[in-house]
């Protein structure tokens, strides 16, 4: 699939799991959770002990069935390594040029992390294929990404932080392309105590309510 078409994928589904555990272990049957629960993508932060080995057993076992990401990329080395096993996207905290150009080398699709106008405009003219907007709960959540569609309506923008059931909509409203979701999916206490079929429920409830936000939007324009 090309660049695009993987954005076009994510974007369509409108919600990226963020999964960030303890264990690859863990990190695999959430995933697989969360494609029970009909989201067809996530991404695997690199905080995970084993996150690469994580990323190949999902590879193995969901293949072209589920749009892998690898998150909490930090350098062009580890995108590298992550593409190697598997993963079709990447997603940064934080705005390193060098990464973007290791994903657009290979076409694959990055979502690098960055906060303010002068990183959003510089990681688009580098070549992001949407940007991730962190730690967005911290300075104004859907109403921070309203403000910046207003001078960047062209930028593709996925909030990530404060991002949950009842602010959902308000983001996509607002002009996301897409919302990013951790601990409101995948939380540690969910995962100890082996409930997997929470995970799956979730995902269906965030996806229940982009599916409803934007016909919202469409009926609204």
């Amino acid at each position: 699939m090309t660049s695009q078409g993987i954005l076009a994928f994510i974007t369509g589904i409108g919600v990226v799991p963020i999964v960030r555990v303890s264990s690859s272990e863990s990190a695999v049957q959430a995933v697989e959770a969360i494609y029970q629960g009909g989201v067809r993508a996530a991404e695997i932060t690199m905080t995970v002990p084993g996150a690469i080995r994580a990323l190949e057993k999902v590879a193995d076992r969901l293949g072209d069935k589920m749009m892998l990401g690898a998150g909490t990329v930090l350098d062009p080395e580890t995108a590298r390594a992550c593409m190697l096993a598997g993963a079709q996207f990447f997603v940064t905290p934080a705005l390193r040029l060098s990464t973007i150009e290791m994903a657009k080398r290979y076409s694959k699709v990055i979502f690098p992390g960055a906060l303010t106008p002068t990183e959003v405009l510089t990681a688009w003219e580098a070549g992001a294929d949407a940007v991730k907007i962190f730690p967005c709960g911290n300075v104004g959540g859907a109403r921070y990404i309203k403000a910046l569609k207003g001078p960047f309506p062209h930028i593709a923008m996925i909030p990530t932080g404060g991002v949950n059931l009842e602010t959902a909509a308000d983001f996509l409203k607002a002009g996301a392309s897409a919302i990013a979701v951790g601990t409101e999916m995948v939380d540690a206490k969910t995962i100890q105590e082996g409930r997997f079929d929470i995970i799956e429920d979730r995902a269906r409830q965030f996806l229940a309510c982009v599916t409803k936000a934007r016909a919202e939007m469409k009926s609204a324009a």
